[in-house]
């Protein structure tokens, strides 16, 4: 049973930063592209930034210039920098991965962690 778990959420001013980490456990052949997803009250869940194996990474236009997104596949963990947070950022954030187990592949969620921005 694989395991995400998301760490770094709390509460932030409008242009203060934030970084979320998200670890995985469990038996894992291997990882692919791993990612962080964001819902916000009433709204679908989005894709904020995707990081494959190999580093090509990308972003929501809306974070694009103000997160980054990283990652350590030796300690099988991805990161979210968040700057020049904005109220409209409010929202849980999500990690999801790409997992691999024997020939199969299946995303993998975490719980989430709340980003709340006060203005």
């Amino acid at each position: 049973q694989v395991q995400l778990v998301e760490s770094g959420g709390g509460l932030v001013q409008a242009g203060g930063s934030l970084r979320l980490s998200c670890g995985a456990s469990g038996t894992i052949f291997s990882i692919g592209a791993m990612a962080w997803f964001r819902q916000a009250p009433g709204k679908q869940r989005e894709l904020v930034a995707r990081i494959t194996r190999g580093g090509s990474t990308n972003y929501a236009d809306s974070v694009k210039g103000r997160f980054t997104i990283s990652r350590d596949n030796a300690k099988r963990t991805v990161y979210l920098q968040m700057n020049s947070l904005k109220p409209g950022d409010t929202a849980v954030y999500y990690c999801n991965a790409d997992v691999q187990d024997g020939d199969d592949w299946y995303g993998c969620w975490g719980q989430g962690t709340q980003v709340t921005v006060s203005s």
